[in-house]
């Protein structure tokens, strides 16, 4: 089924009371972000993956500059390496070598175009095993704004990248509620995180990936660092850190 965007259905999704706010999700994605910790020995690596599918393209240059910001953050605790996954078109899915700088990341992000195609992410985690099967992998961020795909297959890939100990970070541009199932049943297999975007919550959106970028390559000391020198994102991520029970 190719991708929609039923108007009639959003309003639907949007009007249901069960259907939590993006604030809400946003609270409960730094709930979640209290209980993880960064594996061992894992050098800073982190793998970047998006949907470069025709829907994304509004929203593909706030992605790039997203990613940099990623890197500048890290780069003051002690360096991240990421790898970038993407898919677009017909069964075209690449994964890059490890970047160890944003310039080099954002000349190859500014080299790709969006395709119109189906979603892809069985083959995300294809790569992403492969990845985590030769080294450590500190955590796995996906944004995308829907799913395709047999979810059951999905969550099995999902299993076994838990069972090796990286953390999904997924990201949904949107309300597709599919999507949206889908993508907190991966979180949970891995013990990660979900946390839906839109316009509105954008910056937001950017501060929480640089804190988990620079978690990703210091730990909790770097989040307290980058937090003292006024992250937001960093300062969100501590204060559930902080609070509750573990």
């Amino acid at each position: 089924m190719a991708k929609t965007r039923d108007s009639e259905k959003d309003a639907l999704v949007r009007k249901d009371a069960r259907v939590p706010s993006a604030e809400a999700d946003i609270a409960a994605f730094l709930e979640k972000a209290k209980t993880m910790e960064a594996g061992a020995e894992t050098g800073g690596r982190l793998i970047f993956a998006l949907d470069a599918t025709m829907s994304r393209q509004p929203t593909w240059d706030q992605a790039c500059q997203i990613q940099a910001e990623m890197f500048q953050e890290a780069d003051k605790v002690g360096g991240l390496r990421i790898k970038l996954v993407y898919f677009r078109g017909l069964g075209e899915c690449r994964a890059s070598r490890w970047f160890e700088s944003g310039e080099a990341l954002a000349g190859a992000m500014s080299r790709i175009a969006c395709q119109g195609g189906r979603t892809q992410i069985r083959k995300v985690f294809a790569a992403a095993l492969a990845a985590a099967a030769k080294e450590k992998i500190a955590a796995l961020v996906y944004v995308g704004d829907c799913m395709e795909e047999d979810v059951d297959l999905l969550c099995d890939r999902a299993g076994q990248l838990g069972l090796l100990g990286v953390p999904m970070f997924l990201f949904q541009e949107g309300r597709d509620p599919v999507a949206e199932q889908a993508f907190r049943e991966m979180a949970r297999l891995t013990k990660g995180a979900y946390c839906p975007f839109d316009a509105g919550s954008a910056r937001q959106l950017a501060e929480l990936l640089k804190a988990v970028a620079v978690f990703a390559s210091g730990g909790r000391p770097a989040l307290q660092a980058l937090e003292k020198q006024g992250g937001k994102g960093a300062r969100l991520l501590l204060e559930q850190m902080h609070s509750g029970k573990r």
